[in-house]
């Protein structure tokens, strides 16, 4: 794998390495949710929620719709698997693990 791969991936685990961001991670996995149900389960400002789904949302961990007045978010299950994947990639020993280089 390139480095620049690793990078990429650093990235999203930046926007991991956050609980409130992980907390709405795992709302948002009984599918997709109105903001102000997600506002309801947390001690937070509605503008810091919107800054914490603005950086789920850029790194592309969920996606988002407007309907009338409201904004609906759900996880990206593509992202998602992608994020697994390299997980399971590099805790697998493998033939052209970086260690056998």
């Amino acid at each position: 794998m390139e480095k620049q791969k690793y990078v990429e991936k650093a990235e999203i685990f930046k926007v991991l390495s956050d609980s409130n961001r992980l907390q709405i991670i795992d709302m948002l996995s009984c599918g997709e949710m109105c903001v102000c149900k997600i506002l309801e389960k947390f001690n937070i400002t509605q503008p810091t929620l919107s800054h914490h789904l603005k950086v789920l949302s850029d790194s592309g961990i969920v996606t988002s719709r407007k309907e009338a007045n409201w904004m609906y978010y759900k996880l990206n299950d593509k992202k998602m698997k992608e994020i697994i994947e390299f997980l399971q990639f590099i805790s697998n020993d493998k033939k052209d693990c970086i260690c056998k280089k």
